[in-house]
C-alpha cells in the first residue's frame, strides 16, 4: 500500500492524506517543490491544529495569525514577553531562566514560561505565517532574532554569537542568532515569518545567496557568512552585501522583511 512519510515526524500516512495523523504537519506541501528547489515551510493555516506532548495548538486568523494553545498538566511553553496575546487567569507565568552568558552580553530579552493546565494565546506584530518546526533529539536550529514565537519545555534555548566585522555590520541579524536545541526528547518550536516562508535543503557544499533581511532560520550545520556582491555598489563607498549560506542542511527565508526598531 502506498504511503506518504511525514518529513517532520517520519510517521507513515495514507497516500491521499493532506495532514500528518501524528503531528498535523501538512503533507500536500511535501510534493510541491519549485524548479529552483524551494517548498513551503511547514506552516499551519487558519483553524488547523497541531499536537505536542498532551497539548493542542490551534491557529486562528490569516493576516496576523494567532497561536491558541490548550496546555495540559505537565506541559509548558516559553515565549518572549511581548508576544503574549491573552491567557486564562489560572495559567501561571514565571521568568524563564536565560543562559547567563546572554544576560552578560546585555541582550534585551524578557522570556516567560507558562505551565498547564489552561489556555494561552500568542501573536506577533506583523503580517505573515506561523511556521511549526518539530525538532527531534540531537537537532539544533538557528533563528534570526525577533522571529521566535514560542517553544515547548523540552526545547533548550541558547544563542550563537555572530563573528566577523563584515557579518556584524552588514549581515542584518544583529550580533546573535537564537539557537534551539533538543536533547533526549523531541520538541516543538514555532516561528513567525514575515510574508510567506519558504524552505530549501542544501546539499553538502551547496551555496545560495539570500538578501540578508530575508534570512529566517537554518540548521546549525549550515554555514552563514556575509559577502559583498562583486561589481555592485549602492553608493560612492558602499557595496551590496548578501547572506551566503552553505550546506548541508535546511534554510528558511521570508518573502517580506519587517524592520523592528529593536534590531
Amino acid at each position: 500500500m502506498e504511503m506518504i512519510v511525514c518529513s517532520w515526524c517520519r510517521m507513515n500516512n495514507a497516500a491521499d492524506a493532506l495532514q500528518c495523523a501524528s503531528c498535523a504537519a501538512p503533507l500536500d506541501v511535501k510534493d510541491k517543490v519549485s524548479d529552483s528547489g524551494w517548498r513551503e515551510a511547514p506552516r499551519l493555516r487558519d483553524m488547523e491544529e497541531f499536537k505536542f506532548g498532551n497539548s493542542t495548538l490551534q491557529i486562528e486568523g490569516k493576516y496576523v495569525p494567532v497561536a491558541d494553545i490548550a496546555l495540559q498538566q505537565g506541559d509548558a511553553v516559553y515565549f518572549e514577553q511581548h508576544t503574549l496575546l491573552w491567557k486564562e487567569p489560572g495559567v501561571p507565568l514565571e521568568q524563564y531562566k536565560l543562559p547567563s552568558s546572554r544576560r552578560a552580553h546585555g541582550m534585551p530579552y524578557s522570556v516567560l514560561n507558562a505551565k498547564g493546565p489552561g489556555r494561552i494565546a500568542f501573536s506577533r506584530d506583523a503580517p505573515g505565517e506561523l511556521v511549526v518546526m518539530p525538532i527531534h533529539p540531537g537537532m539544533e536550529l538557528d533563528v534570526r532574532e525577533h522571529a521566535f514565537l514560542l517553544a515547548s519545555h523540552s526545547v533548550t534555548y541558547s544563542f550563537v554569537r555572530i563573528k566577523g566585522m563584515v557579518n556584524l555590520l552588514h549581515g542584518g541579524n544583529g550580533m546573535y542568532l537564537d539557537r534551539f536545541i533538543t536533547q533526549a526528547q523531541p520538541g516543538m518550536l514555532m516561528l513567525h515569518g514575515n510574508g510567506d516562508v519558504l524552505q530549501r535543503t542544501l546539499a553538502a557544499g551547496e551555496t545560495i545567496l539570500v538578501e540578508a533581511g530575508k534570512f529566517l532560520y537554518k540548521d546549525s550545520t549550515v554555514k552563514l557568512d556575509t559577502v559583498a556582491v562583486p561589481g555592485v555598489k549602492t553608493g560612492l563607498f558602499s557595496k551590496l552585501y548578501v547572506a551566503q549560506l552553505t550546506g548541508p542542511g535546511r534554510v528558511g527565508i521570508q518573502s517580506m522583511y519587517h524592520h523592528h526598531l529593536s534590531e
